[in-house]
């Protein structure tokens, strides 16, 4: 199965720099000028340069700054009107979790979507493919999901999200509108790279810490704390924690999470669907 080709890529020079950026080259133009003019004063140069190198660090660590340009960490306002949100599931597919997953969002007439490792989708294609005939989107979350993500350079990143969006689109026949960093971490090299792949960072506005929490109530307690219209939730369906009786916690909070997403008047939606964004197919 092969997606149609996209639009050409959007070259990197009509990326908009980011005010932080514009910032940080006018500090590291200063601090050069005043080392220049000022030999003496080199330390206090090269301390301002620390200190905006620290800071543009901090900002990456930070998955939903929006410091690094566009991260879309809440609904549009006019899907949060509707009453919308999602519910995204990382780190899939997972042959041991993500089926059952499936079936919980069937039971209750919910859609979601997967963020996932394409590698994973490779291996388990008829899988990827069947969150996609139940109603649910796919999209990019890298191709390893490595730890080193964030360390990468402009080619690592085309490399590494490139390759992911071609295995998913072929596995799919859809290619993706959206990416989520591993982690959430990512550096400012990222933004340009997205741009010319036509593709929105996203991150989240709660998230259960499902990996690591192995409480289902604590879980939910973060996912569900103050539920609204227009939340993006993390969950997910790779990686997951065991509960003490060695079941994946989200097999756990999500049947409790959409009970409270109905009781509120509110109901689920893809990203995709939220965003008034359609998947190029083939």
């Amino acid at each position: 199965m092969h997606a149609s080709s996209t639009k050409a890529p959007t070259p990197l020079a009509r990326w908009p720099l980011p005010p932080l950026l514009k910032a940080s080259l006018a500090c590291h133009v200063g601090a050069g000028a005043l080392a220049m003019a000022q030999p003496a004063l080199w330390p206090w140069a090269l301390g301002a340069v620390a200190l905006d190198h620290a800071l543009i660090t901090g900002t990456g660590l930070w998955p939903r700054s929006t410091w690094l340009g566009p991260n879309m960490r809440r609904l549009p306002a006019a899907a949060a009107a509707r009453g919308e949100l999602v519910i995204t599931l990382d780190d899939g597919p997972d042959p041991a979790v993500t089926p059952a997953v499936l079936d919980l969002l069937d039971a209750h007439a919910a859609r979601a979507t997967f963020f996932c490792i394409a590698e994973r989708a490779r291996a388990h294609p008829a899988l990827c493919r069947e969150i996609v005939r139940r109603g649910h989107c796919v999209q990019n979350h890298s191709r390893r999901h490595s730890h080193r993500f964030s360390l990468l350079g402009p080619g690592g990143f085309v490399r590494e999200i490139g390759a992911a969006q071609q295995i998913l689109a072929d596995i799919t026949g859809q290619m993706p509108r959206f990416f989520r960093a591993p982690a959430g971490v990512r550096n400012p090299l990222l933004g340009p790279v997205l741009q010319r792949l036509d593709l929105q960072l996203v991150s989240w506005t709660r998230r259960g810490y499902d990996t690591v929490q192995r409480r289902p109530a604590r879980v939910l307690a973060k996912l569900a704390g103050s539920l609204a219209a227009g939340d993006i939730l993390l969950l997910h369906d790779g990686n997951a924690a065991r509960s003490a009786d060695a079941v994946p916690l989200v097999l756990t909070v999500l049947p409790a999470l959409l009970r409270m997403v109905a009781q509120q008047g509110l109901h689920t939606v893809t990203l995709s669907q939220a965003a008034g964004v359609e998947a190029a197919t083939h």
